[in-house]
C-alpha cells in the first residue's frame, strides 16, 4: 500500500512518524489522568500544557483559548450552539452554501428548532460576496460561520476582510479552518476571529483529536459539561492524541510556509498537463485564489466514480469531494452553488496534495489520465 499515490490529502493525511513516536511514548510512559495530584498525573498534565501551547504557536493564539475536542466537527459544533447559547436573545446565523456537510446539517437542523438562517451563494469561482454578507447582518445576528477554505475545490474566502466586517458590525465570527491549517499561514494575532476550528488529521496528525479557539473574552457556554479545559469542555482528555496534535502543529507550522510554494507548483504541473493532453479538462475555482494543494476538476461530464476506480486500480488515491459525503450518487452541494449542472457536478475529481508528494508522483498520473479518460468519451479526447 506505501507503493500507492496518494493525493486526497483533505480526506486524511498519513500520521508523522513524529507524531506517532510521541503518541507511543505517552501510552507507555505518560499514562496518568492530568488531573491527578500525584507525580504521574504532574506529568501528564506537562504534557498537555506543552501540546496546547503547540497548537496555540501554529495559531499565533495564547495557549488559554484552545479547547481540545474530539472531531473538528465537535468543535463547530460547539462554536456555533455555544454562541448562538450565548445570545438566546439573538437568534439569527450567517452562512454559506459551500460549508463542510456537518456544518451544513446542523444549520438544517437549526432552522427545524426556529434558528433563522442566511445561507449566501457563491460565484461560478466559488467566490463570496463581501456586500451581501454585509446585507445580510442584522439586529439578531448572534453568529457568522464560514470557512477558511474549501475542502472540495480549494477556494480561499477573504477571511481578514470578513473578520473586519464582524468587528464594525458587533458580530461574532466563527471560521472553519479545518482545510487552511497547516497549508497557509494563520495568525491570530492579526486577525479578530472569535472561535477558529482546526483537526489533527489534516496535517499528519492523529484522527479523533480537533480543537477550538477561542477568544479570550467570549463566554461560550459548554456542550459537554465537566471541569477539564476549563469547564469549556468535560471528559479526560485524549492525552496520546493531544500530544501527537502538538508535534503535528509544530511540523505544520513549517510546512505552511516551506513547502506551500513546492506543492503549488506540482498543482499548476498537474493542472497545466491535464489541459494539454484533454483540452476539455475545466478546474473549479482556478480564477479564486485556492490552497496550494487542491485541484478539483472534471473532464466533460465523465462519471467520476469511473474514473476514480481505474486511478485506485492502477495505484492512485483521488476522491470526487468530500469524505464525510464519498459514496453516495448526489451531486456536490458546493459544486452546484458554483453554478454547475448536476451532471457536471458528478463528473468532478479532487486531487490533494501533500508534502510527500512528488514530480514523478503528478507524471505518473498525467500519464495514466489520458489513457483512463479517452475511452470514456470522444468529446474528452
Amino acid at each position: 500500500m506505501d507503493a500507492r499515490i496518494y493525493l486526497d490529502h483533505n480526506a486524511t493525511t498519513r500520521p508523522a512518524p513524529e507524531v506517532v513516536a510521541a503518541m507511543a511514548d505517552c501510552l507507555a510512559h505518560c499514562w496518568g489522568n492530568p488531573s491527578s495530584a500525584h507525580r504521574l498525573g504532574a506529568a501528564a498534565k506537562e504534557r498537555l500544557k506543552l501540546a496546547r501551547a503547540q497548537v496555540a504557536a501554529l495559531l499565533g493564539a495564547a495557549a488559554a483559548r484552545i479547547v481540545f475536542t474530539a472531531s473538528a466537527t465537535e468543535a463547530n459544533h460547539m462554536a456555533i450552539l455555544g454562541a448562538l447559547a450565548a445570545r438566546p436573545d439573538k437568534r439569527h446565523v450567517v452562512t454559506s452554501a459551500v460549508e463542510h456537510p456537518a456544518s451544513r446539517l446542523l444549520f438544517r437542523h437549526l432552522e427545524s428548532r426556529g434558528v433563522r438562517v442566511t445561507t449566501l451563494g457563491v460565484d461560478t469561482a466559488g467566490r463570496l460576496d463581501l456586500a451581501a454578507l454585509d446585507a445580510a447582518i442584522g439586529d439578531d445576528t448572534a453568529l457568522l460561520s464560514l470557512m477558511w477554505a474549501n475542502n472540495e475545490t480549494g477556494v480561499l474566502f477573504p477571511v481578514a476582510e470578513i473578520a473586519a466586517i464582524a468587528r464594525r458590525r458587533g458580530v461574532a465570527f466563527h471560521c472553519d479552518a479545518v482545510q487552511a491549517a497547516g497549508r497557509v499561514p494563520i495568525d491570530l494575532a492579526q486577525l479578530p476571529v472569535d472561535l477558529l476550528t482546526l483537526s489533527a488529521h489534516k496535517f499528519h496528525g492523529p484522527k479523533g483529536i480537533g480543537a477550538l479557539c477561542v477568544r479570550k473574552d467570549l463566554a461560550l457556554p459548554p456542550l459537554v459539561f465537566g471541569h477539564q479545559e476549563r469547564g469549556r469542555r468535560g471528559g479526560t482528555e485524549n492525552l496520546p492524541a493531544i500530544v501527537g496534535f502538538g508535534i503535528a502543529a509544530q511540523l505544520a507550522a513549517r510546512a505552511a510556509t516551506e513547502d506551500g510554494p513546492r506543492i503549488a507548483a506540482l498543482r499548476d504541473r498537474l493542472e497545466s498537463g491535464l489541459r494539454q493532453r484533454l483540452p476539455h479538462t475545466h478546474i473549479h475555482g482556478a480564477a479564486a485564489g485556492r490552497l496550494p494543494n487542491t485541484s478539483n476538476l472534471r473532464f466533460g461530464t465523465i462519471d467520476a466514480e469511473i474514473v476514480l476506480d481505474r486511478l485506485d486500480r492502477a495505484g492512485v488515491c483521488a476522491s470526487s469531494g468530500s469524505a464525510c459525503a464519498a459514496g453516495g450518487t448526489e451531486p456536490s452541494p458546493v459544486l452546484l452553488a458554483m453554478g454547475q449542472t448536476r451532471a457536471e457536478a458528478l463528473a468532478a475529481l479532487r486531487f490533494s496534495l501533500g508534502r510527500d508528494t512528488s514530480a514523478a508522483d503528478i507524471d505518473r498520473v498525467l500519464a495514466l489520465l489520458p489513457d483512463i479518460v479517452r475511452p470514456l468519451s470522444g468529446a474528452a479526447a
